[in-house]
């Protein structure tokens, strides 16, 4: 089951910690053969509203944007849009420029685009 990938939603799980390690773990979910997973196995994939509680006061406001969506934020006094064809994914472009505090992400390529969707980065 090495290579096979679980999505998990609406799910109440407890983090376990063990000498062998830590482990994400599904109590009471009788239908479900998993029982545990290694939490370095696991990714939390936020939705909307938990990246929008964690833009907190950052966060200016969301708006349709021709086939997409842009996301406004302000960083060190400066408004800056975040522009996706999901809103989740602006939201997530907006909170990893919080995070990286305007540094370029990782993530994105110096032009500010992922290149997954068109996701792209630009300052105002």
């Amino acid at each position: 089951m090495d290579g096979d990938v679980f999505v998990l939603s609406d799910m109440t799980v407890e983090v376990h910690e063990f000498p062998t390690g830590v482990v994400i773990g599904f109590n009471g979910v009788m239908e479900w053969a998993l029982d545990s997973v290694d939490v370095g196995e696991a990714v939390w994939l936020p939705v909307e509203h938990q990246l929008r509680d964690l833009l907190g006061g950052r966060f200016v406001g969301l708006r349709r944007h021709g086939d997409g969506y842009t996301v406004t934020v302000t960083i060190d006094g400066s408004q800056k849009h975040h522009w996706s064809a999901s809103a989740d994914d602006a939201y997530a472009l907006a909170l990893l420029d919080v995070l990286f505090d305007g540094e370029p992400c990782p993530v994105q390529d110096a032009n500010g685009a992922d290149g997954a969707d068109g996701a792209r980065v630009q300052p105002r």
